[in-house]
């Protein structure tokens, strides 16, 4: 496993309001292979990306409801639509991640 340099938790912001989130965080980990963003809803982490664009989806939680799903929309910059369709051809992996 790669080494972790630092590790930075912030928790996302609200577009229509401007203001931070409660329970919904973005942990950007920066390893000596490259760096991480992972999506983490209350303690559940959801998604996970890497520095070459690669997306792992929570198997069992990534549509757990409609506010995880608001906020891994957000994540993401995609539709629940796009993502499902992006799982169902390939693009996304499905992982457990808890």
């Amino acid at each position: 496993m790669a080494n972790v340099k630092r590790i930075k938790v912030k928790n996302l912001v609200s577009p229509s309001s401007g203001r931070e989130v409660a329970n919904q965080f973005i942990i950007t980990i920066y390893t000596t292979k490259g760096i991480k963003q992972v999506f983490q809803s209350y303690k559940t982490v959801i998604a996970i990306k890497d520095e070459s664009g690669k997306i792992t989806l929570d198997k069992y939680n990534y549509d757990y409801s409609r506010t995880t799903a608001k906020y891994r929309n957000q994540f993401l910059n995609e539709s629940t639509n796009e993502t499902r369709k992006k799982i169902e051809s390939g693009i996304y992996t499905l992982s457990e991640l808890n």
